[in-house]
């Protein structure tokens, strides 16, 4: 998907043949004309075909003693393929990995510390959602690649009908104003179910709050700060505007279906989530546009989880410099603007924002990005997600449980899971 945002991965274990690894011919691979063939592995839908050709051409002509050599990798069982390619001695030279995956790979010692390069790299502005996770332990494994965030996607007919204007909808308050005209006459306000807890982790972090935090190396679940309290106060008051069902995410049932299917005004979710609604209802086509998540001043947008990519350097890589020139020119300004307009995604750096000014999707979340957050930055938040207490959190206060037990007993159950390793 062209929108895929990226979770924590599971808890890899290295159980994957080494044939699961780079199929380069090892340290000494080479052309035997004083050439050197850099390997790189990229995601599936991270690039499209034309822009891989492009780049690759424009590449070895700027660079005339490198060749590129870019292998496709599918998701699905990516975490463990990673990992046994950074195991063994025959990783490739670049690696594209989820954002908030490069504490598992750094923590096992198989990433190469890029710190040193940051200021040759752009690391000035990079977005904090795709930086701060590619950091671990005060040190710089993961290059920010690309982004992609939440945005709301919203009826035009149906704001029109209700009068309500999206452009003046600047802050929260205003939106949960708006949403209560458009919750009339058999309209779904919005369509939020209980369990989008990426929604709620925005509504924390506009409080000051977090999902968990740090203190003396231990980390301990957060959920029952008052900061975080208000979060879920507010996303409370959200979801009431809709018929959104209280036990279940955006997934079941798929939200893009919902709203083609009904009267719903609103949906949280990455831009391309659009294209499927029109695909599901094409009579949508037209009417269907997006505004940032709106924070709690009209000044700040509303915090949002920045998913996308890093880029890294396994320790193991036989051409590091012709690594790192690989990543410079990839995340350089010229091919960072170029990728935000092929695969409508926010480019690394916030000084970058206006090469997705004629995409309204992607302006949208380059607004939001501004505002990015990662989840808590350590390898033991892969347990979390596996077990996701959050979601129970969330159905258990929406179905009138008593919001301050709940979350005290959520967050126990976070700290247990983030360090049942140590």
């Amino acid at each position: 998907m062209k929108y895929r945002l990226l979770a924590g991965g599971s808890v890899l274990v290295l159980t994957a043949a080494l044939s699961a690894c780079s199929s380069s011919s090892g340290p000494d691979s080479g052309n035997g004309d004083g050439r050197t063939t850099v390997d790189v592995w990229l995601m599936r839908d991270s690039v499209s075909a034309q822009f891989q050709k492009e780049f690759t051409a424009d590449f070895e002509k700027r660079h005339p003693t490198i060749d590129v050599k870019i292998q496709i990798q599918e998701w699905d069982g990516i975490g463990q393929k990673i990992t046994a390619a950074l195991a063994s001695n025959d990783a490739p030279d670049v690696i594209e990995a989820g954002n908030t995956q490069v504490a598992q790979y750094a923590e096992s010692g198989g990433l190469l510390d890029l710190s040193d390069r940051k200021d040759e790299l752009n690391g000035e502005d990079w977005l904090s959602g795709l930086a701060e996770p590619g950091s671990y332990e005060g040190k710089q494994y993961g290059i920010p690649y690309y982004a992609a965030n939440r945005v709301v996607i919203y009826r035009t007919d149906l704001f029109e009908k209700a009068g309500v204007d999206a452009a003046e909808i600047k802050t929260r308050e205003q939106w949960i104003d708006a949403t209560t005209e458009l919750n009339k006459g058999g309209t779904q306000g919005i369509y939020l179910p209980g369990q989008m807890w990426y929604a709620l982790a925005g509504f924390i972090w506009d409080e000051g709050g977090d999902l968990a935090a740090e203190s003396g190396g231990k980390w301990s679940g957060a959920l029952d700060t008052p900061e975080a309290l208000r979060g879920m106060e507010f996303y409370e008051r959200l979801q009431a505007l809709g018929k959104g069902p209280k036990d279940s995410d955006e997934d079941d049932p798929p939200q893009a279906e919902v709203m083609a299917q009904g009267q719903v005004a609103q949906v949280i979710s990455t831009p391309g989530g659009a294209n499927v609604i029109a695909e599901n209802n094409p009579e949508l086509k037209g009417k269907l546009a997006f505004f940032p998540i709106p924070g709690k001043t009209a000044d700040t947008p509303g915090a949002v989880f920045t998913g996308g990519s890093d880029l890294v350097v396994p320790a193991a890589a036989a051409h590091r410099d012709e690594a790192v020139t690989f990543i410079k020119e990839l995340t350089g300004d010229t091919w960072q603007k170029k990728l935000a307009v092929a695969m409508s995604y926010v480019p690394n750096r916030t000084s970058l924002a206006s090469a997705v000014a004629d995409d309204p999707g992607a302006a949208a979340m380059a607004v939001g990005a501004a505002n990015g957050h990662a989840t808590p930055n350590t390898p033991g938040w892969a347990a979390v997600e596996a077990e996701n207490p959050i979601k129970d959190y969330m159905t258990a206060v929406l179905t009138g449980g008593d919001p301050a037990k709940e979350a005290a007993k959520a967050s126990q159950d976070i700290t247990r899971a983030m360090n049942a390793g140590s």
